[in-house]
């Protein structure tokens, strides 16, 4: 299914149709303030085994990022955040970032590295945080990569369901997406590392 919602003023009632598709162990593609993720319910991993599939990984070898609503949300899934940490955060987010975070017990351990991390985004982009505001728990983020050796990412929601609209359970068209991914930081440490230089810029946080 290829389900047009408004990237500005999300509908509600085709919020709630993805929420349900989730609910069910369902897998989605979706929008986010850099390029396209596809995703899943964090308390179904068994959806997560099926993106790992898709994408011809193994789930117990990739870090998988989560998408929180909020910057308060983000304390259900993680811990160790220290006030200078929390300040940065607080002027980035909603925003092009992923923080590389200590997890606590409520990650199922299926979305975990060997080092009890994970990777959280609160992307700037209302229908991804609309969509975790309802499910009430975060959604997967891994990111669609194009084929094309010269473009890391598709960037048109209409190719990227010709190319999944048989592996996937719905993909929302939120509009044209860029082609640069978000910055990556490692703040699992007293030094914030840069994992990757993204779209989010760093003066100020290093």
């Amino acid at each position: 299914m290829l389900l047009k919602i408004h990237p500005s003023n999300p509908e509600l009632r085709k919020i709630k149709l993805v929420v349900d598709i989730l609910q069910n162990g369902g897998v989605i593609i979706y929008p986010t303030d850099t390029v396209y993720a596809m995703g899943c319910s964090i308390m179904q991993p068994r959806a997560l085994e099926r993106i790992a599939r898709i994408k011809g990984i193994d789930p117990k070898k990739v870090n998988f990022s989560i998408i929180c609503h909020s910057l308060s949300n983000i304390t259900d899934y993680a811990f160790n955040i220290d006030t200078p940490l929390y300040r940065i955060m607080k002027r980035t987010l909603p925003g092009p970032y992923t923080f590389i975070l200590h997890a606590n017990s409520n990650v199922p351990k299926i979305f975990l590295s060997k080092k009890k991390t994970i990777g959280i985004r609160v992307p700037n982009n209302k229908i991804p945080l609309t969509i975790v505001e309802e499910l009430g728990v975060p959604i997967i983020s891994t990111s669609i990569h194009n084929d094309d050796k010269i473009v890391d990412y598709i960037t048109d929601p209409a190719l990227i369901y010709e190319k999944f609209e048989k592996l996937v359970d719905v993909v929302i068209d939120g509009g044209f997406s860029g082609n640069k991914p978000s910055t990556v930081l490692d703040c699992t440490d007293s030094e914030i590392k840069v994992v990757r230089e993204g779209l989010g810029k760093l003066e100020g946080i290093i």
